[in-house]
């Protein structure tokens, strides 16, 4: 007998709220506009986001600021009371609160190296553009730093066999993971600018 054990839950789905294209085309027209007026966000992304534009380092709740993203979190809130039945975890789904909320536009070449949202508990991004060539979302085994002598895996090994797991994003899609789940966004190798809004989920 082998049994599966301790896994780790990826949740992605189409946000399905009606009035998406209208909703997806108002966050596209507020996400470009924050880049060229956030000069503080500039600044920040000059240094930690190099060659792109992110408002986490000055605007980071948008969904408070924004009648357009608190829609937003109210689709992305039903989607994580689904991910979080699923995960078992033994809350009230309601007390998972969205804390923060940021968007990203990563134009050709821009990368976002391997990280995790510490003292969150639920993380995800919503896709507003994902052109043709766009990177993907790249997760890592939590488990890398014990592997020891462990031989690599198949290039062609299933999915939760991989030591990475790279997901191709779709425009209208949503991903949630648990915020200790380390990923990245490697480079981008589309000629368009790829534009995403980010999230944490705490227990309040």
């Amino acid at each position: 007998m082998i049994k599966t054990l301790f896994p780790t839950f990826i949740y992605y789905s189409p946000l399905k709220s009606r009035g998406l294209a209208e909703l997806n085309k108002d966050l596209k027209t507020e996400a470009l506009k924050f880049a060229e007026i956030d000069e503080e966000g500039q600044i920040w992304s000059r240094k930690n986001y190099k060659g792109g534009y992110t408002s986490y380092g000055s605007i980071s709740s948008l969904h408070k600021v924004s009648s357009t993203f608190e829609e937003l979190e109210k689709e992305i809130d039903k989607h994580v009371r689904k991910f979080v039945k699923h995960l078992e975890m033994d809350i009230n789904p309601k007390e998972l609160k969205m804390t923060s909320c940021w968007v990203n536009v990563m134009p050709t070449d821009v990368i976002h190296t391997m990280h995790l949202h510490p003292l969150s508990v639920i993380s995800g991004t919503y896709y507003v553009q994902t052109p043709k060539n766009c990177s993907s979302l790249k997760f890592e085994d939590p488990r890398m730093d014990s592997f020891m002598a462990s031989p690599p895996r198949k290039h062609n090994a299933k999915d939760h066999n991989q030591r990475y797991y790279s997901l191709d994003p779709k425009e209208g899609h949503v991903v949630l993971f648990e915020s200790w789940l380390r990923h990245e966004v490697p480079k981008n190798d589309s000629n368009k600018e790829r534009i995403s809004i980010s999230f944490n989920y705490d227990w309040v």
